[in-house]
């Protein structure tokens, strides 16, 4: 151990910190959720470098930011997870800035996915898949033709509307019902929407992140509020195998769109940065994100990969020319203790409405 401990010091003063040693240069440790890749990526990343990716998971963002603040940016050498996180991440140093020249594919991300709120000047982060809150219902069991959010009220969907369980999302469709920004920091605003979200409840029937495609394919419900990989699964099927519903109508809402990014960054004390680098290139090859994408279900983030897309997808996987949408940002404090106390008030009262 000794021995170990004085090359690794000698190690620093000549090599990056990444090039350590040499069983940290044969693993790359990936932190997301779960289905983000195909394996077949993994397995040809391998063949191609000699890298064996390594994955863990979780199941909130929150997780993940305990779990890096607890190492100070290390066990783990690429991670993907949502904007708003992301923002922490840098805030607290617990990601690195990367080394674009060493991204030879770095040119292909789509522009419109860049210079965000959380990385503005694009020195963290690579995008890796887009989504916007689309409402998807079933004309055959609706009895009206919806056009927006304002709808999802309409007595006729009594107990009939499934929700994805994220609170900014469902709060926001409330706040764009009266004419105001997701990103409002009026706690007026806020509370008013609440309100009106409290008369949404009898309408709802479930609040989850997982299946609502599946809920909706089955009849369980007739209106969905979903995450765009849902889209695609309620309209084309599940790749493990669920059957979809090609009669299904999706819908944009009127009033405007929420617009939200994953993206990757290499946390501060990664083992294997040449490994995470090569990884992000590999991926942003077009032939190879495609394949990302059709798997992942999100809007591509790589312009050079929509023309590989297969044509059945690409209405699901290349984002629309919307032009009334936004970022989904963080707030204040105080507009952030809003947020959650409408939430938590709406949620006990759909839970309560007898279904």
């Amino acid at each position: 151990m000794k021995r170990i401990r004085i090359f690794a010091i000698l190690a620093l003063l000549v090599f990056p910190i990444f090039q350590l040693s040499a069983q940290n240069s044969r693993q790359l440790v990936i932190y997301t959720w779960e289905e983000m890749f195909p394996q077949a990526i993994f397995d040809n990343f391998k063949r191609a470098t000699g890298i064996e990716v390594i994955l863990k998971t979780f199941e909130e963002n929150e997780e993940m930011l305990l779990n890096l603040e607890s190492t100070d940016g290390g066990g783990y050498d690429l991670v993907i997870a949502d904007d708003y996180i992301i923002d922490f991440i840098v805030a607290e140093d617990l990601a690195q800035k990367l080394n674009k020249r060493s991204l030879r594919n770095y040119g292909n991300i789509n522009y419109i996915f860049q210079h965000q709120f959380y990385d503005p000047d694009d020195e963290y982060t690579v995008p890796y898949g887009s989504g916007v809150q689309t409402i998807v219902y079933d004309p055959s069991k609706t009895p009206l033709d919806i056009k927006g959010y304002s709808d999802l009220w309409d007595p006729g969907l009594r107990s009939r509307v499934g929700i994805i369980g994220n609170y900014r999302v469902v709060n926001g469709m409330a706040l764009k019902t009266l004419g105001k920004s997701y990103n409002t920091e009026e706690v007026a605003d806020i509370n008013s929407a609440g309100q009106k979200l409290n008369s949404l409840a009898p309408n709802i029937r479930t609040i989850k992140d997982m299946g609502l495609d599946r809920d909706l394919v089955s009849g369980n419900i007739s209106v969905g509020v979903m995450y765009t990989d849902q889209v695609m699964k309620s309209k084309l099927g599940d790749p493990a195998g669920g059957k979809g519903n090609p009669n299904l109508k999706i819908v944009f809402p009127k009033e405007g769109i929420g617009f939200g990014i994953m993206a990757a960054f290499i946390p501060k004390r990664a083992a294997n940065v040449t490994g995470a680098h090569l990884f992000l290139d590999f991926i942003m090859d077009p032939q190879r994100g495609a394949q990302c994408f059709e798997y992942l279900g999100y809007y591509c983030t790589f312009k050079a990969s929509e023309q590989f897309i297969s044509p059945e997808k690409k209405e699901y996987l290349i984002l629309p020319d919307f032009k009334n949408f936004e970022m989904i940002q963080n707030l204040p404090q105080d507009a952030e203790e809003a947020h959650d106390r409408i939430w938590q008030s709406f949620k006990t009262r759909a839970q309560g409405s007898g279904r």
